[in-house]
């Protein structure tokens, strides 16, 4: 079937459709579901394990689950993808992941996530979600791009083995997902203490379900096609660079995962919103100033590009495939986010009566 998609269409036009198929599953899981990182770390700060920490936890658990269940099953192989194959940078993964974390407690949500709000009428996560992508450009080919560089070269790390949290700790895909189901087992057991939905937990399965259809699409079509295609998931900054670079600069947009994947996720959220009566046009306010995720948004924006990918990218796509500078990235992201929430929370001044 595939290859006469890609006679048919080509392999650019196969993996756009393939990205936005991606994009829709996840678009209309993570509405549903209330999946955000940003809210996860905000119950921790605040010493309240909740049901938005549930719903990340079993969305991970599900992504590194059915990722790594696929690799055992000889369905899928990761080696090449670039967050194993390629070296890596642990200082980019410590300092990109901590000012991430700082950025999305001040523009109130990761990437995925002001790309969700964005569907459901809400202009703050629009115009944050723009600065975002504007600032990760500049920080990936312009003029903060020699900073990032500089930055990322403080501390590298050899692609392959060296990279694979599975290859430090002994253990094979076949445990990984052991490990991952009695996981995700837990959170879904903590998630109904939390009196969480059904319908909520079973969205956020499928957020991650998504993370592990990215991989196995991405794959299938590398396997298939006579050109070299990069394996690859759900990442947001750069796909949401690329789609915004390909409007205003050229009239023919190149084709590939990313370009499917961002509006995909548009329309699955903009649906699930309106279906479910939540869609509403929502502004900046007293209670919102402006400042603040617009500073949120350039942190995120440069920390993305450091660290190698966004919450999502790093966080469960390359957390799903074990590559150490993910998981490291990801838990800075937990320690900027907890860090930065707790300061703004001292230093908030009372509304006077």
């Amino acid at each position: 079937m595939l290859e006469n998609l890609m006679d048919q269409f080509g392999e650019g036009a196969v993996l756009m459709m393939a990205g936005a198929l991606v994009g829709l599953v996840f678009g209309i899981a993570a509405q549903h579901a209330r999946f955000c990182l940003r809210a996860a770390t905000v119950e921790v700060s605040e010493g309240h394990f909740g049901p938005r920490l549930s719903i990340w936890l079993i969305a991970f658990c599900a992504a590194v689950f059915c990722v790594q269940a696929a690799i055992a099953a000889g369905f899928l192989d990761v080696s090449e993808a670039r967050q194993l194959a390629a070296t890596g940078s642990m200082s980019g993964a410590v300092i990109g992941g901590l000012m991430f974390g700082a950025g999305m407690i001040l523009a109130r949500g990761c990437a995925s996530r002001l790309l969700v709000l964005s569907a459901t009428g809400n202009l703050r996560a629009i115009v944050t979600g723009l600065v975002l992508t504007l600032v990760a450009q500049a920080s990936l080919r312009g003029v903060l791009a020699p900073i990032r560089e500089d930055l990322a070269q403080l501390w590298l790390i050899e692609g392959g083995a060296a990279r694979s949290l599975l290859a430090h700790l002994g253990l094979t895909s076949r445990a990984a997902s052991g490990i991952a189901a009695f996981g995700l087992l837990g959170a879904l057991a903590f998630s109904a203490g939390c009196r969480t939905g059904l319908s909520r937990m079973v969205a956020a399965i499928c957020v991650g379900g998504a993370v592990a259809l990215g991989w196995l699409l991405t794959f299938a079509i590398a396997q298939t096609s006579f050109e070299v295609v990069a394996i690859s998931s759900i990442t947001f900054t750069g796909p949401s660079t690329d789609t915004l670079m390909g409007l205003v600069n050229s009239t023919q947009m190149p084709l590939g995962f990313g370009v499917g994947l961002v509006p995909g996720v548009f329309a699955g959220a903009g649906l699930m919103a309106l279906a479910a009566g939540e869609a509403k046009v929502e502004r900046f306010g007293p209670e919102t100033p402006m400042e603040r995720y617009l500073i949120g948004a350039c942190l995120m924006g440069f920390g993305s590009m450091l660290a190698g990918g966004c919450a999502v990218g790093a966080g469960m796509s390359g957390g799903a495939i074990f590559a150490v500078t993910a998981w490291v990235a990801v838990f800075c992201m937990w320690v900027g986010a907890v860090i930065t929430h707790r300061l703004t929370q001292n230093l908030r001044v009372p509304t006077p009566a």
